[in-house]
């Protein structure tokens, strides 16, 4: 990774465990029933449109962000996305610190 990706916190997962899939396999990883499907989000964005099922935990909410994500199975698998893959990628690297073991981030978000 470069050193502005360091920086920024850009560029690739870095754990084995984060997977960043395009929209086809990612919407066909969905239909698991262990899925966990997570929107991080802002509540507005949620309200204008969101996959069918999914939980919105807002990235930019630091007092219940963490919280949150804590309350997810760590068992099951955690489809994760946002407008543009940014946040979701964050939130995809703070799971796998958490010790989730199958996390996937929609590639390039919502939009």
């Amino acid at each position: 990774m470069s050193i502005l990706g360091k920086l920024f916190g850009l560029g690739g997962p870095e754990s084995d465990a984060v997977k960043v899939l395009p929209v086809k396999d990612f919407i066909e990883g969905m239909k698991n029933k262990k899925a966990q499907l997570v929107d991080v989000r802002t509540p507005n964005e949620f309200r204008q449109g969101h996959y069918k099922n999914a939980e919105n935990i807002d990235f930019f909410d630091r007092i219940n962000f963490d919280k949150k994500l804590e309350k997810l199975d760590k068992n099951r698998p955690v489809y994760l996305y946002c407008r543009s893959g940014m946040r979701s990628n964050k939130a995809a690297k703070k799971l796998a610190q958490m010790g989730f073991q199958e996390i996937y981030d929609l590639s390039g978000g919502y939009r």
